[in-house]
């Protein structure tokens, strides 16, 4: 015996993937702002956990502003998240109900979808499809 531990241990394993999935949330914004802060910003921008500047894209800020009611304006937290977790490999959930409102006023989300226990699930595909129309105000954190 070689004295290593098998790296088939979960313990090992696991901890492995957490290290690698803080890496890849690294990019995320680490204090988001309301749209309206966001839309009075001569260059809109945001700090992400890795000390980074998230620079959001004017151009889809004033889209975001011109199509969705004022008073969403100060409720609706940029960038809107997605949470991708590995143990539902094609899935992904948001657990904002602003952000759902928004989106379902974009017409990106049927305004009969709902949220259960907190959470609206979706196929991965519709939320990267939704990150790529609104580049830099969409984010998708890995679990």
């Amino acid at each position: 015996m070689s004295g290593r531990i098998p790296v088939s241990d979960d313990s090992i394993l696991m901890r492995w993937m957490r290290i690698e999935v803080g890496k890849l949330n690294d990019g995320l914004v680490s204090e988001r702002k309301s749209l309206a802060q966001l839309l009075t910003e001569e260059r809109p921008v945001s700090r992400t956990k890795s000390g980074e500047e998230h620079v959001f894209d004017k151009d889809i800020l004033e889209e975001l502003g011109s199509k969705l009611p004022t008073d969403l304006h100060r409720k609706l937290k940029i960038p809107i998240i997605f949470f991708s977790d590995n143990r539902v490999p094609d899935s992904c959930y948001i657990n904002d109900p602003v952000a759902l409102e928004a989106l379902q006023i974009l017409g990106e989300m049927s305004k009969m979808r709902r949220m259960q226990q907190g959470k609206l699930w979706i196929g991965k595909s519709i939320a990267y499809t939704i990150m790529k129309k609104y580049l830099s105000v969409v984010q998708i954190a890995m679990m």
